[in-house]
């Protein structure tokens, strides 16, 4: 397969109804931002952003705050609805959209029969997971039956950020995802490293978003404390279990950033995001051009380059 164009792993969708509910469950300003910013999105608005970036595909997935606002059953139906809303509109424009799935999480027993109906049914690529569901990280024991699901089947999942309990003391009253939302990632995904689940379930074909945060500038004194805990000495380190996962090239791209995202992720694992819809169309445009600057230097072909990483992810299908 050999795609035209880029291939954006970090594109989300809304409906009305989900909207509604969002704010019904508490989330009126999501994740500290004005009531204004929750983004309606069509498929048509989206199609022309693609048409004018140079975008060939987007893999649609649900944002922060997610579908559970603290009832199983509610979650259960909120997700279906949504899952089915994106298949369609996958079945709609086969060659312009893909499907990350949502799970109705923390509800465990929940997520696993959506894991079921989403790839076997509706024929998902992969699923979006939050950095925490109702303050329970990926790595809890609890989430452990899911987490063994998805290395089964060797799942592509996306991780995303959302605001963590505590987050009033944490933001300051800012927008989470102006400082906070990178500093979450990093927790869910350091959790991931150092409580073992990310080498006892090295199948999850895990992307973490945002140009990977503060996560590289972290890895060195994760390793350290390490050290200092009396860890044996040949071990996996960070670094290496950093460097097994892919980072999307969503956010603020600077020199800096992408420096330091290059000291833990070879080539090979970058792919392109644009976070709209939750980026407004000229701010989605104006950062990927952002892109085609600070990467002239280091990585001028980094359009197919990420567009061939795509390829080669997409291409290993999901197991049954």
């Amino acid at each position: 397969m050999r795609t035209q164009g880029l291939i954006d792993f970090h594109a989300h969708f809304t409906t009305p109804h989900y909207i509604e509910a969002a704010k019904a469950g508490g989330h009126v300003q999501p994740d500290g931002m004005p009531e204004a910013y929750w983004p309606r999105w069509t498929a048509e608005e989206h199609l022309a952003l693609m048409d004018e970036a140079g975008i060939a595909k987007a893999m649609l997935s649900l944002s922060s705050p997610g579908t559970h606002f603290g009832d199983d059953r509610a979650a259960r139906s909120l997700a279906r609805e949504v899952n089915e809303f994106c298949a369609q509109e996958v079945r709609e424009h086969p060659d312009r959209f893909g499907q990350f799935a949502t799970l109705p999480l923390p509800d465990v027993d929940g997520a696993l029969a959506e894991i079921a109906y989403c790839f076997d049914e509706l024929g998902a690529d992969g699923v979006a997971l939050l950095s925490n569901h109702a303050g329970i990280r990926l790595a809890d024991e609890r989430f452990t039956p899911l987490l063994a699901e998805l290395d089964r089947r060797a799942a592509i999942v996306l991780l995303h950020p959302t605001t963590c309990p505590g987050h009033e003391e944490l933001s300051s009253g800012r927008p989470h995802p102006m400082i906070e939302f990178l500093f979450e990632t990093a927790r869910t995904v350091i959790d991931l490293i150092l409580s073992g689940a990310a080498a006892k379930f090295p199948r999850i074909r895990l992307i973490v978003p945002h140009l990977g945060g503060v996560l590289p500038l972290l890895t060195e004194r994760v390793e350290a404390f390490r050290t200092i805990g009396g860890e044996a000495a040949d071990r996996v380190t960070v670094a290496d279990i950093l460097g097994r996962f892919y980072y999307d090239l969503a956010g603020m791209p600077s020199k800096q950033q992408i420096a330091a995202l290059t000291s833990i992720a070879r080539p090979e694992r970058l792919l392109y995001g644009s976070d709209y819809a939750w980026t407004q169309h000229e701010l989605a445009l104006r950062l990927l051009a952002s892109l085609d600057s600070v990467l002239a230097d280091g990585h001028p072909d980094w359009r197919s380059l990420t567009t061939r990483n795509a390829d080669l992810l997409l291409g290993q299908k999901p197991e049954r």
